[in-house]
């Protein structure tokens, strides 16, 4: 919906960055294409991109400053009952100039202090300064679906919803190691870190308060994890679909509240067509779309999308798109990763979004099931290691077999093989090892081997290993169960790598992408469920097919999980092959002085003699990372 960013001096010195906002702003132009605002009032400095979901009321542009002049606000997300607590507010006396969430927000701050937080439903990541109090607030959304990121120093601190802006603010660019390692073996960098040394990301559920030069770090929210509570969840598995089947059906009413119309995205898989099921039921001729390959069949679900658009009758569009078309969007694509992002699924996602931002400005979309209810290949690997037995150990016992035979991604039998080896690798490594090996696409030993020796200790440090230990917490639970793994990956992979995507991909084409699924009345009752509501036998989401399952395509239900994937290794041989020769070439690498040049080396000959089953995946990260270092850190 929105970008923002902002500069808090602490001294003269520092209020020269607010000098830098307008460049700041411009550099979030495509998240707010249709207004932009700026306020500067003694040591503070905001300013906010918009891009128009829900019609602007009279004097609600941000920066919003309420009647008195004591607090300006910027926001950026949507808040869903923000017209319920405007009644509340009235009942108490508050006089409204506007009919904006914003103005809401902000009065609610003012009543309750931080505490306002709990009581807003929606995604945000919003600003308030407090002229009064000399203090800059800072929050973001419960599961982490809009962005926001700091920097501190003596003189100043900054925020802003993407690198780019930081770093018009003049953000010092030295790059942190340890992000690199760890984003070599995820494909992006865990919040709290990123890839700048010393700019951090504000973590989902958390505040800051900034005042007196010094932050406060708050959590005003924290997952609703219990698995002790989940395991004797006292609902009947009838009653458990019921509750379900009600909070979903509200999340997506909630959703589909704008002054523009609301589409969907349809990928033909279980999450997005149980959000399509209910949507049709609210919004007649519902606009779906979808992504397909047809040069690529093994990476084309259109023809599953194509029986629930049929279904329930949707508007619905195929974006078909050849590897040269791929190709055409590369560059764009990148060139919206103010920090390196190695998912390579942004590339559809950016294709899809790109063209449903030519019709319409807001998508619901399925994100969140797999976290929610045991969605992932590595979900139903961990229910066959608690649960043991024969197969589990047969599949252990032939992993010499599995370690000989071809394996890839690009086919059912080579991605088969794929699977049973690193069921085998990691079924017998200790809950931790196991989680982070399956959670990552190389191992830690192979992605500090990519570095030059002599930046290795930079990266695998204390520093690492503290901030893996912390992404590691849920593990630590106990009883351990599924729904531990789950919990794990709903910090570490949704928050970012899935949300990551869809913000940035969907922000770059002017195009909000909701996802029901992250309401958190539905998150807190997804982790109340015990584990057999979600994984029993070799079915994965359980509960949400048993629920949905009558509006749904026989077809779909019956099926086995395909992952939202695009044919990179061809794309990189083929269409994208001079920009691997030219950002992996030896003569780049040693001048920049990161990477092991013949560990690259053998990278570059690995993928074009296709020698290697994952060189691919290895080249992807790196040239992601190349890319980005020479438009914001090459001299």
């Amino acid at each position: 919906m929105c970008g923002l960013t902002g500069v808090f001096a602490f001294s003269e010195s520092g209020k020269v960055m607010q000098q830098q906002l307008q460049a700041a702003s411009g550099a979030l132009q495509h998240r707010g294409p249709d207004a932009a605002g700026l306020f500067l009032h003694g040591p503070i400095g905001l300013a906010h991109r918009r891009l128009s979901i829900i019609a602007p009321s009279p004097n609600a542009d941000q920066p919003f400053t309420d009647p008195q002049g004591c607090c300006t606000i910027v926001l950026n997300g949507e808040i869903f009952n923000y017209q319920k607590l405007r009644e509340e507010l009235q009942v108490k006396g508050v006089q409204f100039t506007t009919s904006s969430d914003t103005e809401v927000v902000l009065q609610l701050y003012k009543r309750e202090g931080q505490e306002f937080l709990k009581k807003l439903r929606g995604f945000f990541a919003l600003a308030i300064y407090d002229s009064q109090q000399q203090s800059l607030f800072l929050a973001r959304d419960r599961s982490g679906e809009k962005p926001l990121l700091y920097y501190k120093d003596a003189d100043r601190f900054m925020f802003g919803s993407e690198l780019g802006a930081l770093f018009e603010l003049g953000v010092p660019r030295e790059l942190d190691y340890t992000s690199l390692y760890q984003y070599l073996q995820l494909t992006y960098v865990p919040a709290p870190a990123s890839m700048i040394k010393g700019v951090k990301k504000l973590l989902p559920g958390h505040s800051l308060l900034i005042k007196n030069g010094k932050v406060h770090n708050s959590m005003w929210y924290r997952l609703p994890f219990d698995p002790e509570k989940a395991s004797h969840n006292l609902l009947t598995y009838k009653q458990q679909q019921a509750k379900l089947r009600q909070l979903m059906e509200q999340a997506v009413s909630d959703r589909l509240v704008a002054d523009v119309p609301v589409g969907a995205f349809l990928s033909g898989g279980i999450d997005s067509s149980v959000v399509v099921a209910l949507a049709s039921k609210q919004v007649e001729g519902l606009k779906t779309f979808s992504v397909g390959f047809p040069e690529q069949p093994y990476y084309d679900e259109t023809q599953y999308a194509r029986l629930v658009a049929r279904k329930y009758n949707t508007k619905h569009t195929e974006v078909l798109l050849t590897g040269q078309e791929l190709y055409d969007n590369l560059f764009s694509t990148l060139d919206h990763f103010s920090e390196p992002f190695a998912d390579s699924s942004a590339l559809a996602v950016y294709a899809l979004s790109k063209h449903v931002g030519q019709e319409l400005k807001a998508a619901l979309s399925g994100d969140g099931a797999d976290e929610l209810f045991g969605g992932y290949n590595k979900h139903l690997a961990e229910y066959k290691v608690l649960a043991g037995g024969g197969s589990a150990s047969a599949v252990k016992q032939l992993k010499f077999l599995w370690d000989v035979l071809p394996k890839s991604r690009n086919s059912f039998t080579a991605n088969k093989v794929r699977q049973l080896q690193r069921f085998a690798e990691g079924a017998n490594l200790p809950i931790r090892d196991r989680y982070w090996f399956w959670a990552t696409w190389q191992k830690e030993t192979e992605a500090l081997m990519l570095l030059k020796p002599e930046n290795r200790s930079a990266a695998a440090n204390r520093l690492y290993f503290a901030r893996k230990s912390r992404l590691l917490d849920c593990l630590d639970k106990k009883p351990y169960s599924i729904n531990s793994v789950l919990c794990a990956d709903w910090n570490l992979v949704l928050a970012n790598d899935m949300l990551p995507k869809i913000d940035l991909m969907g922000m770059a084409n002017g195009l909000e992408i909701r996802s029901p699924f992250l309401d958190h009345r539905v998150v807190k009752f997804a982790f109340s469920l015990p584990d057999v509501s979600k994984i029993e036998g070799v079915k994965r989401k359980r509960i949400l097919l048993d629920t949905f399952n009558s509006v749904l395509p026989p077809e779909l239900t019956k099926r086995g999980k395909q992952g939202f994937e695009v044919p990179l290794n061809s794309l990189l041989r083929v269409q994208a092959k001079d920009l691997v020769n030219d950002l992996l070439a030896d003569d780049f690498i040693l001048r920049q002085g990161v990477f092991e040049m013949q560990q690259v080396r053998k990278l570059r000959n690995d993928l074009l003699n296709g020698s290697s089953a994952t060189a691919y995946l290895q080249i992807w990260s790196i040239l992601v990372f190349q890319y980005w270092w020479k438009k914001y850190m090459a001299e």
